[in-house]
């Protein structure tokens, strides 16, 4: 690579030393011979003035004496001519043997009263001349300088320039071979300090003192690795502390990349995997289980949060998974451990529906015996017999429901789907508030416009829209009017009940759903509710992939609002 650079340098420097060293010598040569013949054109019109006027004064007899003597003074062949283009005399030829000249071009000029010159080959040397004519009385002289000379004398000035030129030549590239040397040898510490940054050598520092573009480019790639340096110093530290937050965490932490293989995990998952973790192989070969492998292809396909619940990770342990999606195409998946969540839930689960369960019994015993006792008792003693029928009554419908309620949340209530129709499922309910309201002034309206089939258990529907309703008869005795319908949204039906009572206030909302919770407690006691039946329709909705939401404005009703997904059969 030293070698490359040095011979471009070197061959850049003969290059532009030959184009010089030519334009020089050609233009010098031709500045000098254009120089000389207008020196030798000007002495030549001086020396041809000269003897124009020592012929004017000459007899005819003595013109040929005094042409030789001219030529030898003058260092030129003479002639003189006449004015019809005669020779009279002629310094180097026999005048009689020479060709009439009234057509030369200095002749004409000399004719005409000026002094006249001209460049042109002689037929009878064979060189070329340079002519200059000069007007006498009768005719005109002319003097003829051969200009051999100026080519021999250019030839050495040529050869002299030349031999010059190699030498300063020679010099340049000796010069020129140093400063190739130079900035070769500058441009290969260049090189090797970009190959160390490269290979991750940060460290690697370059120094040049010089002050022109090599020595910025040399100082602007030192400043740029100092600041690499200082940068991944700070990424690396920031790298450790967050490798300690996710290692203390108690919660697993995996990362993959779009490819979904593992990038990153913490210890905690690490130490809950039997086979250990494997980095930079596909994540399925380190974890197995479904729902988590199903998250992350989710959440990397989409690029959307993903939750789902996992439970053959570790064996005996359930795991709330939530996968992100990360900047670089891939996903970070946590999991929260619900084991011990999971034991109380079940444990209160089952206390709950044993106890409801034991307490049918008694309760359907003290129902029968009140009822029993009212027929034979007269007098005062009928009231209470008829108050502990009514709150046995009353026990033995929150029994009930707590026992739906526990079937429904532990998922003994198996559900039969099948594709409904929503105005079938609609209709049955209205149906049932007609029947419900029959001898009162309530209105039972329909609003049905979905054509999409559902995926639902009608019994469990079913119980969720009598739920709805009873909750709506409560709420809406000012209103005196009940709305049941179905609409299309996307990849669901939306079912409502709206009343047009007073109303839910906002702080309530968002707790409607709760076991046990009531707005109005004294009106749902006087009801006869036992505070469940939204809590049964919200888990009857949520096992069936839907959601239930609340919505409310005081003075203008409530609307109590689920979906249930499409029916992909149909």
């Amino acid at each position: 690579m030293r070698s490359h650079i040095f011979f471009k340098l070197l061959g850049s420097f003969l290059l532009v030393i030959a184009v010089v060293m030519g334009v020089v010598d050609l233009t010098a040569t031709h500045a000098w011979e254009r120089s000389l013949r207008a020196e030798i054109e000007t002495s030549m019109r001086e020396k041809v003035q000269l003897f124009a006027a020592r012929v004017a004064h000459q007899p005819a007899a003595s013109l040929p004496q005094v042409a030789k003597e001219t030529a030898l003074q003058a260092d030129a062949r003479v002639t003189i001519i006449t004015a019809d283009g005669l020779v009279l005399a002629d310094s180097e030829a026999n005048p009689a043997e020479m060709e009439n000249h009234r057509t030369r071009p200095e002749f004409i000029a000399a004719l005409a009263g000026n002094v006249g010159t001209n460049v042109r080959h002689s037929h009878t040397l064979g060189i070329d001349f340079l002519y200059a004519a000069a007007p006498i009385p009768g005719g005109a002289v002319r003097l003829a300088y051969p200009l051999q000379a100026i080519a021999d004398l250019t030839r050495q000035i040529h050869r002299t320039l030349l031999g010059s030129s190699i030498i300063a030549a020679l010099l340049a590239i000796l010069i020129a071979a140093a400063a190739s040397q130079s900035v070769a040898a500058r441009l290969n510490r260049i090189l090797q300090f970009a190959a160390e940054v490269a290979s991750g050598n940060l460290s690697v520092r370059l120094a040049d003192e010089s002050h022109d573009e090599i020595g910025r480019v040399a100082s602007a790639l030192d400043g740029t690795a100092r600041r690499l340096e200082d940068s991944f110093r700070q990424l690396d530290e920031s790298r450790r502390e967050l490798d300690s937050v996710l290692n203390s965490m108690q919660e697993a932490v995996i990362a993959v990349g779009r490819d979904l293989r593992v990038q990153w995990a913490n210890q905690r998952l690490e130490r809950m995997l039997p086979t250990g973790l494997r980095r930079g192989q596909p994540v399925v070969e380190s974890v197995r289980d479904p729902e988590l492998l199903r998250a992350l292809q989710t959440t990397v396909e989409s690029r959307e949060v993903t939750t789902a619940r996992a439970t053959s990770i570790t064996p005996g342990k359930v795991f709330n998974i939530t996968s992100a999606p990360m900047p670089g195409g891939g996903a970070v998946a946590v999991m929260y451990d619900l084991t011990d969540i999971e034991r109380v839930e079940k444990t209160r689960r089952d206390f709950i529906a044993n106890v409801s369960h034991e307490l049918r019994t008694p309760l359907t015993s003290i129902q029968g015996y009140a009822e029993t006792l009212i027929d034979t008792e007269r007098g005062p003693a009928v009231e209470f017999l008829d108050i502990i029928r009514k709150n046995a009554m009353r026990m033995t419908r929150l029994t009930e429901d707590l026992l739906v309620l526990a079937r429904v949340e532990s998922g003994e209530h198996k559900l039969k789907l099948q594709p409904l129709a929503p105005s079938e499922l609609v209709e049955e309910a209205a149906q049932y508030a007609r029947e419900r309201f029959v001898g009162s002034d309530f209105q039972v309206e329909v609003q049905n416009s979905a054509l999409k089939m559902v995926a639902a258990d009608r019994d469990s529907i079913f119980q969720v829209f009598t739920n709805l309703i009873d909750n709506a008869s409560k709420y809406a005795e000012e209103g005196k009017r009940i709305e049941i319908g179905a609409a299309d949204v996307e990849g669901a039906v939306q079912f409502f009940v709206r009343d047009f009572g007073p109303g839910i206030p906002s702080e309530h909302l968002g707790r409607l759903f709760e076991r046990f919770y009531r707005v109005d407690k004294a009106r749902s006691r006087e009801s006869g509710g036992t505070g469940l039946g939204l809590a049964i329709a919200k888990h009857i909705v949520l096992a069936h992939g839907g959601t239930i939401l609340a919505e409310s404005e005081l003075h203008h009703g409530s609307t109590f609002s689920f979906t249930l997904p499409k029916s992909r059969e149909a």
